[in-house]
């Protein structure tokens, strides 16, 4: 049966995430910030800003007018970058259909919002906004998937987590096709809190990455001998350690979340595919110093979009601190990251030192 849908957000992954919906004859309708965005989808069938090379469905339609673009949809899902995400979601309030709960919502993004509670995930703080309708019943979807890769048909997998089983297997079915798998969870915490502190432990990957394969000015010219392919696998599963540990404490309810797509997978393939946006920021810090025109964290937040590209990662490095922090936990790579991304320690100082001390 024809499902109408609108994905807000055009950027990479939610413009596959549409054109994948559209592909199964759908109705889709992708609400673009960009006007020249909106414009080339309808006109050309291309999204070359945010999804070059990938030809989009004819009838994959775009939009500049957000309420437009969502009301009286079937299903609605957020695809914007987390620092967006809450103002644009206070705009749907206004939408007829989600006002009277019509519509069922899905969030693709990745990462934490910042409240005056402090950082929360995202659809704890989404359903404080919306209409009661929607207690229980929002759909998360992530996994180990690059937009450059689905967009293209290489074979993936993805989970839908909710509460609400219901619309958990309603999104299943809305996004597969044989080449994208999609399986049903009713951990949402757990699936939510991977996908976010994931992106930190990338960034630190791609700065131990680059001084493996010898990117970048070095103060040691020797200091690339220390790491190899085994001492990124220990990296990556002590940062494995650290997602499960604030994800248990979280209130995530399977441990082997943290060990399925949503966990391993997701955290493997951002902190080893050449997509990775976290894993290229982690690079550059080696490679092009691409810290150098901040004096700390918060002024690289505030001044992201000059980077060229959006690292979620580097948002969400600040977000763990405060919450391993509230909890008491000992997140030492995500904690090391905080401190090189303020500019307080240099990134070889310490990974060594982080490494030598685990044993």
């Amino acid at each position: 049966m024809r499902s109408t849908v609108a994905v807000l957000g055009a950027g990479a992954w939610g413009t596959t995430v549409a054109k994948v919906i559209a592909e199964k004859g759908n109705d889709v309708v992708i609400w673009c910030y960009e006007t020249d965005t909106a414009e080339e989808i309808n006109k050309n069938h291309t999204n070359s800003r945010f999804l070059p090379g990938v030809t989009l469905p004819e009838n994959l339609k775009a939009q500049n007018d957000i309420e437009k673009t969502a009301d009286g949809r079937e299903y609605i899902i957020l695809a914007l970058p987390s620092l967006f995400l809450l103002n644009t979601m206070k705009l749907l309030l206004a939408v007829p259909s989600i006002r009277e709960g019509q519509s069922a919502i899905g969030v693709i993004t990745k990462g934490f919002l910042e409240t005056s509670k402090g950082p929360r995930l995202i659809l704890e703080t989404l359903e404080d906004y919306l209409p009661g309708f929607y207690r229980k019943s929002l759909v998360y979807i992530a996994g180990p998937s690059h937009a450059e890769e689905v967009s293209r048909g290489k074979i993936t997998g993805l989970i839908a987590a909710s509460e609400s089983a219901k619309n958990s297997i309603r999104f299943r079915y809305l996004l597969k096709n044989p080449r994208l798998l999609v399986f049903a969870s009713l951990d949402v915490r757990g699936v939510q809190i991977a996908a976010a502190v994931k992106n930190v432990i990338a960034i630190a990957f791609g700065i131990m990455d680059a001084l493996k394969t010898g990117g970048g000015a070095r103060p040691d010219p020797g200091v690339g001998d220390m790491f190899g392919d085994g001492t990124e696998s220990l990296l990556l599963a002590a940062g494995l350690n650290e997602i499960q540990a604030l994800g248990m404490i979280m209130g995530a309810t399977h441990p082997e979340t943290f060990s399925s797509i949503s966990g391993v997978g997701d955290l493997d393939v951002t902190c080893r595919s050449v997509f990775g946006r976290n894993r290229r920021f982690g690079r550059e810090i080696i490679e092009k110093n691409i810290l150098a025109p901040f004096k700390n964290l918060d002024d690289l937040i505030s001044r992201i979009g000059e980077i060229g590209y959006l690292p979620e990662g580097v948002a969400a490095t600040r977000y763990v601190k405060i919450l391993s922090e509230k909890y008491k936990l000992k997140m030492p790579i995500s904690i090391g990251l905080y401190h090189i991304l303020n500019k307080e320690i240099k990134p070889v100082e310490f990974l060594y030192g982080f490494l030598t001390e685990m044993a």
